[in-house]
């Protein structure tokens, strides 16, 4: 079996060279983000929008919509794609609850497993490689909406969250050591957000012993394959690191919103060459074109590769590789979003009628079908990438 391994500075690939991985990011499959779907106000994180969903179509309604979500929102037709484009790897950002449900005691069970499983076997079908990356954490990484929390990095203060934690990369690495498809296993995403309330020197110094206590749960099944470590304040601040404390680490930043100036790579490549370790641009995008094509341009003259974000989601101005069109009667649903709900009476006066409500909600699982959506041929462009289209 060959896998990706770290050697000095370099990632080797499989062939024995070293690689500049070029991959896009899955988001919105596994842990749904406001932003991709329009919303804005009190749905922006999965557990709001999930919310809204049942006020909207009923419980039943709602997980049946869930259902089909994510059975159509990523296909083997998707990942045949994102092959054709000429990307190497995926990078499948997932929620935690999708893998262990909220209950007690937390048992690893839930549909997320298996979608998991099933696009790792697309991926090994089209010869692309797997980035695992755990973007919602039990507890809370971050603090904010992406990580699917109660808005708190309860990770590192609750023992029982690093417990199940643990568990679940345990469970990945006991089933994918023998899988060369899967290249790494990203621990958290972007952890310990910037606010003042979720960001502290405490906090901080938490993190790279979660990381260890993480790793160790992989390396008892799996000595091999590579860890992905991120800074604190969203990826971005490598002063939480020691000294490397394993052989087979890469340390991700992301890079975004920021002039485009040259040199926004150097600290990171400080930080490879101090400690002689891979650095990995992981997220990144959500720009110009521009922009894409200037961050894309300074990332691989520094001999770093690259995951932008992200592959699909309703975008008007192509800031995404794949764009869904947007169904009929989605304004109303994006007005819903926005609107006051912290009452019946607000929920009763801002909710669309049910058939308009189920009728857009119908269209947009309809819209998320590959073959619907459109290639954004200049993104492609601005990534180096040749057009293509579904």
């Amino acid at each position: 079996m060959k896998i990706p391994r770290v050697a000095g500075r370099s990632i080797i690939g499989a062939d024995g060279e070293p690689a500049l991985w070029r991959g896009i990011g899955l988001g919105c499959w596994l842990l749904p983000e406001g932003y991709m779907f329009r919303f804005s106000g009190g749905a922006s994180s999965p557990r709001q929008i999930e919310d809204m969903f049942r006020e909207l179509l009923g419980e039943d309604g709602a997980l049946r919509f869930w259902q089909e979500y994510r059975e159509q929102f990523i296909t083997r037709a998707d990942i045949a794609l994102i092959k054709r484009l000429g990307f190497d790897h995926i990078r499948i950002p997932f929620s935690t609850r999708l893998l262990s449900p909220d209950e007690l005691p937390r048992r690893l069970a839930g549909p997320g497993w298996d979608l998991i499983d099933r696009c790792i076997g697309w991926c090994r079908e089209a010869g692309l490689g797997v980035v695992l990356d755990m973007h919602g954490a039990p507890g809370g990484q971050t603090g904010d909406n992406i990580d699917d929390s109660p808005g708190h990095p309860f990770l590192y203060e609750d023992e029982a969250s690093q417990d199940l934690a643990c568990a679940v990369w345990a469970e990945f690495a006991r089933k994918y050591r023998d899988e060369p498809t899967v290249w790494a296993y990203e621990l958290l995403n972007e952890p310990i957000a910037h606010h003042p309330e979720t960001w502290s020197p405490e906090l901080a110094a938490r993190l790279e012993p979660t990381y260890r206590r993480m790793t160790a749960a992989i390396r008892a099944h799996d000595q091999d394959r590579i860890v992905i470590v991120g800074g604190s304040r969203w990826n971005t601040d490598f002063s939480v690191f020691s000294t490397p404390f394993d052989p087979q680490l890469v340390y991700a930043f992301h890079r975004y919103f920021m002039p485009l100036v040259p040199g926004l790579m150097n600290d990171y490549v400080e930080f490879s060459q101090k400690h002689h370790v891979p650095v990995w641009l992981g997220e990144t995008g959500e720009n110009t074109m521009e922009w894409i094509t200037g961050i894309r341009e300074q990332s691989e003259a520094a001999g770093i590769g690259w995951n932008f974000w992200t592959y699909k989601r309703i975008s008007a101005d192509g800031r995404c590789i794949v764009s869904i069109r947007e169904p009929e009667g989605w304004d109303k649903i994006v007005d819903y979003a926005k609107a006051p709900r912290s009452t019946f009476d607000a929920i009763r006066k801002h909710r669309p009628p049910f058939a308009v409500a189920k009728a857009a909600l119908r269209g947009y699982l309809d819209a998320i079908r590959v073959a619907n959506c459109q290639v954004n041929d200049p993104y492609m462009k601005a990534l180096g990438l040749p057009p293509a289209k579904p």
